[in-house]
Order: C-alpha cells, then sequence, then structure tokens
C-alpha cells in the first residue's frame, strides 16, 4: 500500500489542503503509520495513530526516525473504543478492501465522526462513488471453473461450481473489456452515512457485441475538494483492483442488448455477504435472470447457523466453559504463569503440559487483557 504511488499521493495531498499547524489528526487502521507522519510533516499539532494489529509497533519506531514522537500517540485498539481528550479537525482512513464495503468500515466512521471529530472537522476520503458495468472476462471467470470442470483422475467435481459461481474475486480489467458504459449503482457519503447495509440498482446498455461472463464493481474515491483516484479499469494500476462478479454461465451479448442488475451487500462478521441478480434482455431471445450470493457461496453448516438464529437459546460447551472459567480466574490478579500450573493440575487431560495450558491462557490474555 506504501508503495502504491496513485494512492499515496492522493492521499498525500488531500492531507495538505486540510492539515493547519493547529490540526488535530485521527488515523483509523492506521497500520504502519504512513498517513501518521505525513501529517506530523505537514505540521500537525497532535496525530492519534489508531492501530489495533501488530502494526502499530512499526509506528512509534518510525516515528521517532523521523523526529515525531512528541506528536504521535499511538493507540492499539478499535476507533470505537477511543475516548480521546479532545476532538480531532481531521480524520484520515483508508479502510477499505477491493470495494469500500469492506468489514466494518462504515460502521467505524460513523462512530468517529459523531464522537471523535470536531464540529466542521474534515474527514478523508468525503466519499466513495460506486460503479458496476457488464464485463468480458474470460481468463479468471476459466481458471476458476477449469478445476472443478476438469475432471481429475477421472473424477467428477462439478458439484463445487454451485458454490463457486456465488463468490466474488479480484480482478484487474482492461478498459476494453467493458461491453459497455459503467453505471453508477451507490454513494457513500462519509459526512453522513450510518447503515451499513448498501443496496443499488441499474441498467447497462451494451455498446459492442461480446462474451459477458459478469459484472464488475469499483470505485471513484472523492478525498479532499478536486482530489481523488478511481480503480476503474483504465485509469493508473492501484493495489485494489476490481470486483469480478461472475454469472453462472458465459452469455454472448449484440450491440443494444440491455443488462439490468441489483447489487446488495448486508453486513455479516466478519464481512459482508454480497448477493447480486442480473436480468439479461437481447433480441427476440427470452429474457435471463441470475440471482447470486456469497451467502450460498460456501458450504454452510446447519448447525452453525442455528446458533446464529436470534432466537437461539445457547448453553455453554465444555469449551466454553473452560474459557469462562479461565478468564475469570484471571480477574485473581495472578501471573499467566501460576494460572497455567493450576489449569494443567485440574485437566491433565485436556493440557498435557503446562506449557500447553500456558498456550492456551496466553490467547485468551492477548484478545481479553487490558
Amino acid at each position: 500500500m506504501i508503495v502504491d504511488r496513485v494512492r499515496m499521493d492522493a492521499y498525500a495531498e488531500a492531507l495538505e489542503r486540510v492539515v493547519t499547524p493547529e490540526s488535530v489528526v485521527l488515523d483509523i487502521g492506521a497500520g504502519t503509520g504512513i498517513l501518521s507522519l505525513l501529517a506530523c510533516k505537514l505540521g500537525a499539532r497532535r496525530v492519534y495513530a489508531i492501530e489495533p494489529g501488530s502494526a502499530a509497533a512499526l509506528i512509534g519506531e518510525a516515528a521517532r526516525d523521523n523526529g515525531y514522537a512528541d506528536r504521535i500517540t499511538v493507540l492499539r485498539q478499535r476507533s470505537t473504543e477511543v475516548a480521546l481528550k479532545e476532538r480531532a479537525d481531521v480524520i484520515v482512513s483508508d479502510l477499505r478492501g477491493v470495494l469500500p464495503l469492506f468489514q466494518r468500515h462504515i460502521l467505524d466512521i460513523a462512530d468517529a465522526r459523531a464522537r471523535l471529530l470536531a464540529p466542521g472537522g474534515r474527514l478523508i476520503p468525503r466519499s466513495d462513488v460506486l460503479f458496476a458495468a457488464v464485463v468480458s472476462a474470460p481468463a479468471p471467470f476459466e481458471a476458476s471453473r477449469g478445476p472443478w470442470e476438469s475432471q481429475p483422475l477421472g473424477l467428477s467435481l462439478r458439484s463445487g461450481l454451485r458454490y463457486l459461481e456465488n463468490l466474488w474475486e479480484k480482478h484487474y480489467a482492461r478498459a476494453d473489456d467493458l461491453l459497455g458504459p459503467p453505471v453508477q449503482w451507490s454513494e457513500l457519503d462519509y459526512a453522513t452515512v450510518t447503515d451499513p447495509r448498501v443496496r443499488g440498482h441499474g441498467t447497462c446498455t451494451i455498446s459492442s457485441d461480446g462474451t459477458a461472463h459478469g459484472l464488475l464493481a469499483w470505485f471513484d474515491a472523492r478525498l479532499a475538494e478536486g482530489v481523488g483516484f478511481s480503480n476503474r479499469p483504465g485509469a493508473a494500476t492501484t493495489i485494489y483492483g476490481q470486483a469480478f462478479f461472475p454469472w453462472p454461465r458465459a452469455v454472448a451479448l449484440r450491440s443494444g442488448d440491455c443488462v439490468s442488475f441489483e447489487l446488495r451487500a448486508d453486513p455479516a462478521a466478519p464481512d459482508y455477504v454480497w448477493t447480486w441478480t442480473t436480468e439479461i434482455h437481447g433480441g427476440q431471445a427470452p429474457a435471463q435472470r441470475f440471482r447470486q450470493s456469497t451467502f450460498v457461496g460456501l458450504p454452510l453448516s446447519p448447525d452453525k447457523l442455528r446458533k446464529r438464529a436470534s432466537t437461539f437459546r445457547p448453553t455453554l460447551s465444555p469449551a466454553g466453559e473452560l474459557t469462562l472459567s479461565t478468564l475469570d480466574s484471571m480477574r485473581s490478579g495472578v501471573s499467566l504463569e501460576e494460572l497455567a500450573r493450576a489449569l494443567h493440575a485440574a485437566q491433565p487431560e485436556r493440557f498435557r503440559s503446562q506449557e500447553d495450558a500456558l498456550d492456551f491462557i496466553a490467547d485468551l490474555s492477548e484478545r481479553y487483557s487490558a
């Protein structure tokens, strides 16, 4: 991400336009801290770098290396867990994946805007505009299906295709792979957005004959007034690529045909369930309709679904009881070594050595201790 000059140059220009010597900057999902360092270089009075992952360790070192240690505060937490003594004048983030609908991106921005941004403060990015088009993508389409259709060792694996047809993938398309002009299907305005669910639709008119394999989606990022970038086909290559939503089969299309679609993204921990519905109208042939969803893109365990239902009344399994009792023991203030010794003695059949018990307790400590 650091060497992606399209992304980095755009973020650097956006920060330069809004950061002043009086600015307090909040960097959400700071990673290794490159945007935090840029904010300091541009003169920010104080920068809060929020990064829950292990990369946070690098931010402090980089701050010292660049002479910014007195101005960067590293918070190894989620932004939703952070409380600041002062509100930020600028909140900067890049929490996207291939598309901006990624994990808890929208909820995190909405929370930070409400709790951590000063009145009149700036958000970078300001918005992301989502586009889609019909695409000819024979390479990823055939590469993903090939192993399941090839009958390796004379065995049929075609039953796996129904799952494969409901998974999207990252793709780098060329501008001439699009069989018609793109259509905007949604926009995320970060100054107002609160709902992580997104739904949009559009109709693509085919402008050149070709074989279509699905829909391609991307975003145009608007970081600040007059500053942005795009991962659209034909733009300078970025780390993001585009999202390829395949159809169950390739479809021959002619100029003038119409393809209507609906795209939906519904939050489902840890990420999103995507649903894409397509209707293809062309000539005298009957319309073709596909409805696909990542919800059925992987074999689902009925037992797991049952346990996620809102009406389910859970009881703890033996593993759950063990985790609960261990966490309760941590309140006593003793060391992990003492806890491991006691756990090994109490459950030698579960933990064959004190080291096994310590590994178990250390994992819980890393996740839940303050």
